[in-house]
């Protein structure tokens, strides 16, 4: 069994080596990690270079000339790991608002399961304390309602980054066909695995601001996701008659 975590990057100097350290903690010595750099200005790709070397074949990258988008750096992770030969792909944060110890607890559920999806809004998941009641309203609003009613999904944390993906489920959903970048990648994955039929799991988290830096989530970036949705129903129709079983684990 081979883990690939797959892992997008710009200007992350600061939390590389930590959350590389973390991973590679794990009592998983199967699992590696991909890195796909966007051209980071503040050094991430050099950082990720020294680390290729110190934890090799453990640790690889993937240097992109230029800032491309979150969805595209995804696709072209998941390609390299299918290509090398991941059973079981992970997608995340590099800022530990996903935390690695969470990677194992979704392995134990992968089996039953298509994905494993790292859910901040079923029951037992959890948002840092630090965010505002009106930032927390409206990430829960457009998730739990604005996505779901536009779209018709079951999935109640549509745009959630924190995902265990068995390969052939990736296979069967055809990244070929992907078509958002940024944020709303998040959306039109969600989409596409209830289309398909998979069977997804949320499994409840609690999902920290990240220690160190700042967001990439402006409000510009916000409004632009939330315009987007429109464009994937265009594309697809809202969802009707497919066959997904959506699983909620309550954590004890």
């Amino acid at each position: 069994m081979k883990i690939t975590v797959v892992i997008p990057t710009y200007n992350e100097a600061d939390n590389l080596r930590a959350i590389t350290t973390a991973l590679l903690q794990l009592p998983l010595p199967e699992l590696d990690i991909l890195i796909v750099d966007d051209d980071s200005p503040d050094g991430t790709g050099e950082i990720a270079d020294a680390l290729r070397r110190e934890f090799a074949p453990r640790f690889q990258v993937i240097h992109r000339a230029a800032k491309s988008g979150l969805g595209t750096a995804y696709l072209e992770g998941f390609t390299w790991a299918m290509q090398n030969g991941a059973d079981y792909i992970v997608q995340m944060d590099a800022d530990f608002s996903h935390s690695p110890d969470y990677i194992p607890r979704f392995l134990e559920k992968i089996d039953a399961h298509d994905v494993v999806v790292g859910s901040r809004y079923v029951p037992g998941g959890k948002l840092d304390e630090r965010w505002s009641f009106g930032r927390y309203l409206l990430s829960w609003w457009a998730n739990s309602v604005y996505v779901r009613l536009i779209l018709g999904l079951d999935v109640h944390d549509a745009t959630a980054g924190f995902k265990l993906w068995r390969r052939s489920a990736l296979e069967e959903i055809n990244l070929s066909q992907v078509r958002a970048n940024g944020y709303v990648f998040q959306v039109e994955m969600a989409y596409l695995t209830e289309q398909h039929g998979l069977r997804i799991l949320e499994y409840p988290i609690y999902f920290e601001d990240r220690r160190i830096g700042h967001s990439k989530m402006s409000m510009r970036v916000k409004w632009e996701a939330a315009s987007r949705v429109w464009e994937i129903r265009s594309r697809y129709g809202r969802m009707r008659n497919r066959s997904a079983q959506v699983a909620h684990q309550l954590e004890h």
